[in-house]
């Protein structure tokens, strides 16, 4: 009988909250990166223009990138490869994804997330991105259910190769999407707004995912 081969790991993709000031954001950020196994960090710049977005861009590779992190970031794509991150995220589905995937393949990473329906994210996943989001909040911060989420994160990893980011509400959250079959758990305020600190957060959903992988 052949042997089954053991689970990949699980990864935490982090995701930052919309920052104009990476300074003092750097505290957390640097606690987090310190506390488990983290494969990127997707940052959302708040800025008036290009300029500002590279400042604040090129003030936060560093650090991401020190740790052994991707350091993606959410839009500003006229900058991105100037600011020295490793690639854009685009919140819009297939809006804009033709552009960014001839700017920026295959030197960077292009992800997509705001994939409403099955068939938007096979189209998408057929363009020749590096990933595809699930979960992940609305622009008015809205989640959506939890099963839904699982239920699309188990679809998905059936049937395609294209590796899947599922977005966690909370920490509880974490081994079920990574038994769904998520190549990636992202977090967002689960980690920043943790009542015991950012690096205990995400320590918590470094051990879930490597005792679910202990367990394969």
């Amino acid at each position: 009988m052949a042997e089954v081969p053991p689970r990949p790991p699980v990864q935490i993709y982090l995701v930052t909250p919309a920052i104009d000031d990476v300074a003092a954001f750097l505290p957390a950020l640097r606690a987090a990166l310190s506390a488990g196994d983290i494969a990127c960090v997707l940052f959302t710049p708040v800025a008036g223009d290009d300029s500002s977005a590279k400042k604040l861009i090129k003030e936060i590779a560093p650090v991401v990138q020190g740790a052994g992190a991707a350091l993606l970031v959410s839009g500003w794509s006229a900058v991105v490869a100037r600011a020295g991150a490793d690639g854009v995220h685009l919140n819009d589905g297939r809006k804009g994804l033709a552009d960014a995937l001839d700017s920026f393949k295959p030197e960077r990473i292009v992800g997509s997330g705001g994939i409403r329906t099955r068939d938007e994210a096979m189209t998408v996943a057929e363009s020749g991105v590096d990933y595809v989001m699930f979960g992940e909040p609305a622009r008015d911060g809205r989640l959506p259910p939890l099963e839904g989420v699982v239920e699309r994160t188990a679809w998905w990893s059936e049937l395609f190769e294209v590796p899947c980011v599922a977005f966690a509400p909370d920490l509880a959250a974490v081994p079920l999407l990574a038994d769904a079959g998520a190549d990636f758990v992202a977090l967002g305020n689960a980690v920043w707004n943790h009542e015991q600190g950012p690096a205990e957060a995400v320590a918590l959903a470094d051990r879930l995912l490597k005792q679910r992988g202990s367990l394969a």
